[in-house]
């Protein structure tokens, strides 16, 4: 087993970004704080049951916090938690941290 195994396998083993699409519905609402349904739908090019299928799994996991209210119609907000910024900062440090060992390891060998 070489050096980056061990972090390969804490990245494999998130549940919840076992799907490329949450974390990049994490990576766009984080510097925002929140959206729109439609425009997270528009932005990640997603139809909206796939939206809402990958967003009931981020409010479980207590990552997003989902409000619906009525304006001029009605509308959904999604909301980042502090939890959900910090697990997903914590998963990209995992994640640079296995592609780290990679290039090291590829240099080495090469």
């Amino acid at each position: 087993m070489s050096v980056g195994d061990d972090a390969l396998r804490r990245v494999m083993r998130d549940p919840v970004f076992s799907s490329p699409v949450r974390l990049g519905i994490m990576l766009y609402l984080i510097p925002r704080g929140e959206a729109y349904f439609t425009e997270l739908q528009e932005a990640l090019k997603l139809t909206p049951g796939n939206l809402g299928s990958h967003l009931r799994k981020l409010r479980e996991a207590g990552y997003v916090r989902i409000l619906r209210y009525l304006e001029d119609r009605p509308r959904t907000v999604v909301k980042v938690t502090d939890l959900g910024v910090r697990r997903t900062l914590e998963y990209i440090n995992k994640l640079m941290s296995a592609a780290e060992d990679v290039l090291r390891t590829y240099g080495e060998k090469r």
